[in-house]
Formats: C-alpha cells, sequence, structure tokens
C-alpha cells in the first residue's frame, strides 16, 4: 500500500475512532469509553495492527493537532458567556489558577528530580498540567517538545479524572466550587468534561479555571523556565 493511501487511511481512522468512542460513551458513560482514553488506545492499536510508519500517520493527522490553535482562540467565547460567573467567585478561580499551576509545576519538577529522565522528557513534563493548546504553546519555552507533551498531558487528564471522585470523598471536598476549581486546574478538559458529569456549576468553574491556568502558564512560561 502506497504511503499516501496509508496516511489518508491514518487521518479516516483517527476521525473515525473519535467519534465511534464518542457514540459509545454517549450511550454508556464509563470511564475507559471517554473519547480522550479509548480514541488514542483504538489508534494506537490500528497503528500496530496495519504497521503503519509514524510519518504515514502524521502526513495528514498533522491537520488535526493545528486546529488546536482556532481551539485556543475559541475558549474567549466561555469567558464572555459566564462573564457573570466570573464577576461573582473571582476569589475561588483565582485561587484555583494559582493552586494549580504552582502545583502542576512543583510537582513536574519533583518527579524529574526523583527519577532521572532524558531531557526532553522532563522539560516535556513541566506543562502537563495545562490544557492541551496552553502546553503545547508553553512547553518550547522549557525547552520541551510538543508532541510529547501532548501525550503526557493527556495522561495527566485522563488519570485525574478516573481518580477524582474517590480523592474527593477521601479529603472531604464537597462543594461545588471546590470540585470544580480541582478538576478545571489540574485536570484541564478531561476533568471539566468530569466536572460537567458531576453538575453544571462544577462543570463552569472547571471550564473557566482551566482556562486562565493554561494563559497564566503560556505568559509566565519564559519566568518559570528561568527558575526550574
Amino acid at each position: 500500500m502506497s504511503d499516501t493511501a496509508l496516511a489518508i487511511m491514518s487521518l479516516l481512522a483517527t476521525i473515525g475512532f473519535y467519534y465511534l468512542s464518542k457514540w459509545a460513551y454517549l450511550y454508556k458513560k464509563v470511564f475507559w469509553l471517554a473519547p480522550i482514553l479509548a480514541a488514542p488506545f483504538a489508534v494506537i492499536i490500528f497503528v500496530l495492527a496495519m504497521d503503519i510508519p509514524l510519518d504515514s500517520y502524521f502526513k495528514y493527522t498533522h491537520f488535526l493537532v493545528m486546529m488546536l490553535g482556532p481551539a485556543t482562540i475559541a475558549f474567549a467565547l466561555p469567558i464572555y458567556q459566564q462573564r457573570k460567573i466570573i464577576s461573582r467567585y473571582p476569589i475561588t478561580l483565582t485561587l484555583g489558577m494559582i493552586t494549580g499551576l504552582t502545583l502542576g509545576l512543583l510537582s513536574s519538577w519533583i518527579l524529574v528530580q526523583l527519577f532521572p529522565m532524558p531531557d526532553e522528557l522532563a522539560n516535556s513534563m513541566l506543562t502537563r498540567s495545562v490544557s492541551t493548546p496552553f502546553a503545547m504553546q508553553a512547553t518550547v519555552k522549557f525547552g520541551g517538545i510538543p508532541d510529547l507533551t501532548a501525550m503526557l498531558v493527556l495522561m495527566t487528564g485522563v488519570i485525574g479524572m478516573v481518580i477524582c471522585e474517590p480523592v474527593f470523598k477521601m479529603i472531604g471536598v464537597k462543594t461545588s466550587l471546590a470540585k470544580g476549581a480541582a478538576l478545571g486546574a489540574a485536570s484541564h478538559g478531561s476533568g471539566t468534561a468530569k466536572a460537567y458529569e458531576i453538575g453544571q456549576e462544577e462543570g463552569v468553574i472547571a471550564s473557566l479555571t482551566m482556562i486562565f491556568t493554561g494563559v497564566a502558564m503560556v505568559l509566565g512560561a519564559p519566568l518559570f523556565a528561568t527558575f526550574l
């Protein structure tokens, strides 16, 4: 099979697996059917089974990554739509952003110190706690690799989505504001999706916290990189 045919097949399979997993998750809401987890897993199996070279896979699928740019700009819409929430809970959102950003960077730095790893992986890990478009932009300032950072962001979000409810019960987090801020700051897109499952207010707070934390990471990355 030609390289072009493999590339087209890869693009169609990636889009198809995403929509299939999305349909399955709407039918039955279990974490392992969530598109952010099921679709990449299916794509990996497909690529390995078909023995598709990575160059062929990324030949056309890189257009999907390019869509992260417009997606980042689109984050301005929920900020405008939820401006009343922002004015109602400024302290919650601010503290959620500061705490999420600080703990995300600090925990990543501690992991890098505890477990020796290649510089590319260590640098790419530092922005894993913010949403993918922001993380891929900020990681360059740390000397990270955007594609590798995207995978680490995915892993972080999925883990947070899976363990959030047991953690909330264990440490006694009960308010919608606290749950939303925690999920948005620590688990970005996956956490926000989980927050909307818990409740509307949790979802809104998570969405705003995720956006503000991501923006703060991008703006502060040149400064953070000088200390880490």
